[in-house]
């Protein structure tokens, strides 16, 4: 039986390309579950903040007046778990009122603003100056919580590691001196990269009476790391805060 004859391959032949692999715009699932609470009778709009990780850390919900908040969160609660299979705690969901008919980017704007009033501890400012001694900064953080300011210098080595550190325990001191009845003490700070970003990441031991805890917390370097390291702190804290008002 006569074999076939075979087929020569030269180099100019074309190979098969392989597919692109399109990067997913939303892995985490973000858009997809705003659009399902934002299709919610009577929600106007929704926002939500994840972790590093993927997790729902906060929903902020601009709703219309008809529909008690209660019940809101409730919608909010069975829609997630239905259609995505996510259960969110409800404390995570922040419902903002409104009977205005203004367009919704004017009222999200607003809900935000009266939201970011409500923190328990908010920042007030932030410098970083050269100290007296060689090699070395000075970073000068102010908070406020309710009707009280607190603020405090700290120094510390010229690196970038310690830099974050030294804004990280500025921040924790502050917080220390606006909570009196409770103890905070910075247990380190790290830059880390993850998702081709960078992001301080804080660990604070928080003391309420016999009660020690620690905390963690993290933000992503937009403006700088110093500054990002002051809002890990506080967003590490800001909720063990609210529990002791």
């Amino acid at each position: 039986m006569p074999s076939k004859p075979m087929r020569e391959t030269g180099g100019d032949e074309p190979r098969e390309r392989m597919p692109e692999v399109v990067p997913d715009p939303d892995p985490w699932g973000v858009k997809r579950a705003e659009n399902l609470i934002a299709g919610l009778t009577g929600v106007l709009s929704a926002s939500i903040v994840v972790t590093p990780q993927g997790e729902i850390s906060e929903i902020h919900v601009l709703a219309q007046t008809e529909i008690p908040p209660k019940q809101v969160v409730r919608n909010i609660e069975s829609a997630l778990m239905a259609q995505l299979g996510v259960r969110i705690d409800h404390r995570k969901i922040s419902v903002a009122q409104t009977a205005d008919v203004r367009p919704i980017e004017a009222l999200q704007e607003e809900a935000i603003s009266s939201r970011a009033k409500k923190r328990v501890v908010l920042f007030r400012g932030l410098t970083v100056r050269p100290s007296e001694r060689l090699q070395r900064v000075v970073v000068r953080v102010k908070l406020v919580f309710g009707d009280r300011e607190a603020e405090n210098e700290t120094e510390g080595t010229d690196t970038a590691r310690n830099r974050v550190e030294t804004a990280a325990r500025a921040a924790a001191a502050c917080l220390d001196e606006l909570m009196p009845d409770n103890s905070i003490a910075l247990e380190g700070a790290a830059i880390v990269n993850a998702f081709d970003r960078e992001f301080v990441f804080v660990a604070v031991h928080g003391l309420g009476g016999r009660e020690a805890q620690l905390l963690t917390g993290s933000c992503e370097i937009r403006e700088s790391a110093e500054r990002s390291a002051v809002l890990a702190v506080l967003d590490a804290t800001n909720r063990w805060a609210d529990a002791r008002r």
